[in-house]
């Protein structure tokens, strides 16, 4: 079963290994959720803030979804 993305914001919010991966090959991690075109694309934006600020946490990440969930 495909899983969602509030589903891919908690677990990356809990597993800082999840986090790495998602953010090092993020095409073969979304492939294994259930996720629109734009909730990719919110994917891919957010880890793209998140790179480009490294010293932030999985936190940024977690808020940059939480607030494309929640709209």
């Amino acid at each position: 079963m495909a899983q969602r993305l509030q589903e891919l914001v908690g677990r990356a919010m809990i597993d800082p290994e999840f986090l790495e991966d998602l953010r090092r090959a993020p095409e073969r991690l979304l492939a294994e959720f259930e996720l629109s075109e734009d909730e990719r694309a919110a994917v891919r934006q957010a880890l793209d803030r998140l790179d480009s600020a490294p010293t932030q946490h999985a936190h940024e990440f977690r808020n940059a979804l939480l607030r494309r969930v929640a709209t």
